[in-house]
């Protein structure tokens, strides 16, 4: 029976739900794997835009639709957290979506604009400590990861920055270059150009190795402080419930549409990479990704708006 449900799959075209608007970096990265997908199985694959609601809009959609393995939802790790802001047991990860293999894994850059005198973290944290609220940071609101890693510096290094929030990701850096903000944690793409050129300072990347696009670069692990790690991520889920069968042949492509040359490339030159892991490692990923966060939004008070 098993075999038969696996050999059957997929019988009809193939959705993949993604949280964000068309043409930003999700919905690339669905669309790069989708027509992989429509490669592998011979049936269309289309990307649908459900943005909103952190997340929530898209993952509760999915959770309506048939667990049958047609109805993808490549999550982020904004849904990870509103799992932990959100009274909503709609659509949480690992509970009513079930992993089936983890996408992208972006580390984050801690930036300044080059005004601000630091030239190491170690300066920046010195210095920052000794002036609370004396330099302005980049924040998208209650529960974004910019104010949580905000608040995780102040958590573990006694770092206190001043709050200066922006409606949309990215839309800080035009202040950031200009100098009227003094402190972002964007993802590498879209700063690469002005760090080359000088116009913004990098002084760490949030991961756990260094970035071959920014070899110079030390990770926050290097500068003694692997505890305040943040990658943005994401991944495919499907709705609980989904055979096993048919979750073990979306892994198989899905993993095999990661590690094209193209996707990997792409994934590459923009400081990132595919982690491409099983249905169980990347549930144990989403579960100490909640754990960590969920201290971070517990002991600095966060409240969804």
């Amino acid at each position: 029976m098993a075999n038969a449900l696996a050999q059957s799959f997929p019988s009809r075209p193939i959705r993949i739900l993604v949280p964000s608007v068309a043409g930003s970096s999700p919905d690339i990265r669905a669309r790069q794997i989708g027509s992989k997908l429509s490669e592998a199985f011979g049936q269309p694959v289309i990307v649908e835009n459900r943005p909103g609601a952190n997340g929530l809009i898209a993952a509760r959609e999915a959770v309506k639709s048939p667990a049958d393995g047609h109805t993808l939802f490549l999550a982020l790790i904004n849904n990870a957290i509103a799992d932990l802001l959100t009274a909503d047991t709609c659509c949480r990860l690992n509970q009513e979506l079930v992993p089936v293999s983890r996408f992208s894994m972006t580390p984050l850059l801690f930036m300044v604009n080059p005004a601000v005198p630091a030239r190491t973290l170690p300066e920046f944290i010195e210095a920052a400590k000794a002036k609370p609220d004396g330099f302005s940071v980049a924040s998208h609101g209650p529960g974004s990861i910019s104010q949580l890693f905000a608040a995780m510096l102040k958590l573990e290094s006694g770092v206190q920055l001043l709050d200066v929030p922006y409606k949309g990701v990215n839309s800080e850096v035009p202040d950031l270059t200009g100098g009227q903000l003094d402190v972002a944690f964007p993802v590498p793409q879209v700063v690469l150009g002005a760090i080359r050129s000088g116009k913004l300072r990098v002084l760490a990347v949030m991961g756990d190795q260094r970035l071959d696009i920014l070899p110079d670069v030390p990770t926050i692990a290097e500068l003694g402080m692997p505890q305040i790690e943040a990658v943005a991520w994401n991944g495919i889920f499907v709705p609980a419930g989904t055979p096993a069968p048919v979750i073990q042949v979306l892994h198989r492509e899905l993993v095999r549409a990661y590690s094209s040359p193209e996707v990997k490339q792409q994934l590459h030159s923009g400081g990132a990479y595919a982690a491409a892991d099983t249905p169980e490692e990347f549930a144990a990923f989403v579960k100490a990704e909640k754990e960590k966060w969920g201290r971070v939004i517990r002991e600095a008070g966060i409240k969804a708006e």
